[in-house]
């Protein structure tokens, strides 16, 4: 398809959607208005009902987990899209060389940013873990605290180089903690019907809001979310950085 054929063709989709966006619009709510009264409801039981300060850990995790847990389904099917997708003729082996253009070198990490990635790889899992294991105390959770902790691998690639980085994060690792995340969610679904509530019943005592153990199930579920959005992302940095690399058995 040309650019003048999709320049078209996105021509024809705006004209069509404009009439709906002019007569909607106009209806919207002002910015800053909050006129569902389930908010509302929910900011003011959540501390009391389900001893946890962030009301966002309380909806993900406990009001609407099931939905939540559908949402993990999707990032777990996007991961998985990516990596089927990304398969071919490729270099997977930690051996295989990176692909090169010619004139520009790949040139060894200084010992400077060695000693750099590595300090700031382990203050950046600490972090992800601080901001996972608070998730009922203070902004943050599971979905946020993965995402730092995964972060935190591209330094280690940064400061050890590929072949350094692929001996330390392995893929059926990474795999294997997704899968982990995901399942560990399913299953305090599933604990709620072992004792005769509806399925993501908060079974476990609540404990104390404030508390890092406040919460309940949610705690549980929010550690099963902090692998499966860790150990997805990982997958991704790995399928990517695969792609730079050249199969062995490939012709030049």
């Amino acid at each position: 398809m040309t650019p003048r054929v999709r320049t078209a063709l996105f021509g024809v989709a705006a004209l069509a959607i404009l009439p709906v966006l002019i007569h909607v619009l106009p209806h919207l709510p002002k910015f800053g208005d909050h006129p569902s009264p389930y908010g509302d409801a929910v900011t003011a039981s959540a501390p009391v009902a389900r001893q946890t300060q962030n009301i966002v850990t309380a909806l993900n995790f406990d009001y609407r987990g099931f939905d939540t847990l559908g949402e993990e389904f999707i990032l777990l099917c996007a991961v998985t899209g990516v990596t089927v997708l990304l398969r071919g003729s490729r270099g997977e082996e930690t051996s295989a060389r990176p692909g090169q253009v010619h004139g520009r070198p790949i040139l060894p990490p200084g010992e400077s940013v060695t000693l750099i990635s590595r300090i700031l790889g382990i203050l950046v899992l600490v972090l992800g873990l601080s901001i996972s294991l608070h998730a009922t105390s203070t902004p943050g959770g599971g979905f946020q605290g993965g995402v730092v902790i995964a972060s935190g691998f591209l330094l280690v690639l940064l400061g050890e180089a590929y072949r350094g980085w692929r001996a330390m994060i392995r893929s059926e690792m990474m795999d294997a903690l997704e899968a982990f995340g995901a399942m560990l969610f399913v299953a305090c679904g599933f604990a709620g019907l072992c004792v005769g509530t509806p399925f993501m019943t908060n079974v476990l005592p609540l404990g104390t809001a404030g508390s890092v153990w406040a919460g309940g199930l949610m705690l549980v579920i929010n550690a099963g979310v902090t692998c499966a959005v860790c150990g997805g992302f990982a997958v991704l940095f790995l399928e990517f950085l695969e792609e730079t690399r050249v199969d062995p058995g490939a012709e030049e």
